[in-house]
């Protein structure tokens, strides 16, 4: 087989393969044997089949088979051997490519277009700067985050008499316009509500202070603003609800009230491990360092962005194969039209370069992703799933047999490797260009979002 490649400029090329019949025969004579010993065909016991009957019903379809079989070998084998970096597919060249006949010919060529990475340098160095976001962290973060573990560790008990945010559990009966009890009418015996999601104020107060045994009069009607809520509380149909009007009266069985956790020693065990806070006092300054790492992760992701945004400007004017990416575009998905390539062709441009950079910084750095990266970041997703459930401060045993077993799921070492990746190339950045530090409060960054959309 002759491999001849031919440049067209600087990100376009030919690669041309020439198959003799002598790359293809062997495999395709073994092929059509096997065919003869395993075809069934009326007329012929199973290896009694003529070879030129064989050939004639199958040869065509076999030699074809073999010789894409070939195409797809040499071809990409040719491309990872000379280190091409290629975008997108080979595509089927469109006016050297000759007609192909598998019935009279016996030597093939092939030709197919390559669009090929443009070549550029990055620099990386104190000459080139970026903004960095410092979130500030004020005492109304700590608040909420105090606020968050007390909820988080908080408990549910029995009350006497009802406040707002209470679950009421009771029997409900529909009334009559008298007030009495109508024996016909809607009856749910474990009915459940709570007036904190009663909108009218007027019916909300109709339940705060009520003890428990106790009674309520109230219009489901008035108290909710929609039927679906009335159908659900009633296990009525939404058509129903919507024609319902009378008042019902409720007999509180049940008031299940959440109280918070009290900042005290037992909290701060649960939430970071016994011992290792013993004062409300570090307790907030524990909280504090939390805060203080989450935000780092917004801060990075915006510097990224920024960073993003300064080396792809750098890459202004770089020739890119545009005829072959936009028929690329067009043949790897149905669904697209030339108008919606052209459309998003300018924006895939900016996205593909930032893909090129960060492959540059990996080639140039030498970066790889070793098990010990794969399993620190696997460690790090468990533990901020336990922290999802309120399980703070898991022994370390137990994060690593979780991650373990994450990194048996192929797809799930895929996303790992991207991810820590990225990280690897944000730290590379990080170090080698200027930061231009800016403390922010946290509003004010999250309006530099809004802003930009």
């Amino acid at each position: 087989m002759n491999i001849e490649r031919k440049d067209i400029d600087g990100v376009n090329a030919t690669i041309t393969l020439q198959i003799e019949k002598n790359d293809y025969q062997e495999k395709v004579e073994k092929t059509l044997r096997t065919y003869r010993q395993k075809a069934n065909i009326p007329g012929f016991r199973p290896g009694n089949i003529p070879a030129s009957l064989v050939k004639k019903m199958y040869g065509k379809a076999v030699l074809a088979e073999e010789v894409n079989r070939l195409i797809g070998e040499k071809l990409f084998g040719y491309i990872r051997e000379n280190n091409i970096r290629i975008l997108g597919e080979p595509l089927p060249n469109q006016t050297e490519q000759k007609e192909i006949d598998f019935d009279t010919q016996d030597t093939f060529e092939f030709v197919f277009d390559l669009g090929i990475a443009p070549e550029f340098e990055v620099e990386l160095n104190k000459k080139e700067s970026a903004p960095y976001y410092e979130i500030q962290v004020d005492d109304k973060m700590i608040e909420n985050a105090v606020k968050s573990y007390t909820g988080r560790f908080g408990s549910y008990e029995q009350a006497e008499s009802v406040e707002e945010a209470d679950v009421l559990k009771g029997e409900l009966l529909e009334l009559n316009a008298d007030g009495k009890v109508n024996e016909e009418g809607i009856k749910v015996a474990d009915a459940v509500l709570s007036p904190k999601y009663i909108k009218d104020d007027a019916q909300k107060a109709l339940f705060i202070g009520a003890a428990k045994e106790g009674t309520v009069v109230f219009n489901p009607k008035k108290a909710f603003e929609n039927e679906a809520e009335i159908s659900s509380m009633l296990k009525i149909s939404k058509e129903q609800a919507k024609e319902l009007t009378s008042d019902f009266q409720l007999t509180i069985k049940e008031i299940t009230r959440f109280k918070e956790a009290e900042l005290n020693q037992e909290l701060f065990d649960k939430a970071f491990g016994e011992g290792t806070v013993k004062s409300e006092e570090e307790f907030k300054q524990k909280l504090e360092e939390e805060i203080k790492t989450s935000l780092v992760v917004d801060s990075d992701y915006k510097f990224m962005i920024d960073a993003k945004d300064m080396l792809v400007k750098k890459l202004e004017g770089l020739q890119f194969p545009d005829a072959f990416l936009k028929r690329w575009l067009l043949e790897s998905d149905e669904n697209k039209t030339e108008e919606t390539v052209d459309e998003q062709y300018p924006g895939m441009i900016e996205e593909l370069k930032w893909h090129l950079i960060k492959e540059k910084i990996v080639k140039d750095r030498e970066i790889k992703v070793e098990d010990a990266d794969l399993m620190t970041f696997a460690k790090k997703a468990a533990q901020a799933q336990f922290a999802q459930y309120g399980m703070m401060g898991m022994p370390d045993e137990m994060l690593e047999n979780y991650a373990k077993e994450m990194l048996k799921k192929e797809d799930a070492v895929r996303n790992m490797v991207d991810r820590v990746m990225d990280e690897k190339v944000l730290a590379i950045i990080k170090s080698s260009i200027k930061l231009n530090t800016k403390k922010v409060s946290l509003d004010d960054f999250n309006k530099m979002f809004e802003e930009a959309k």
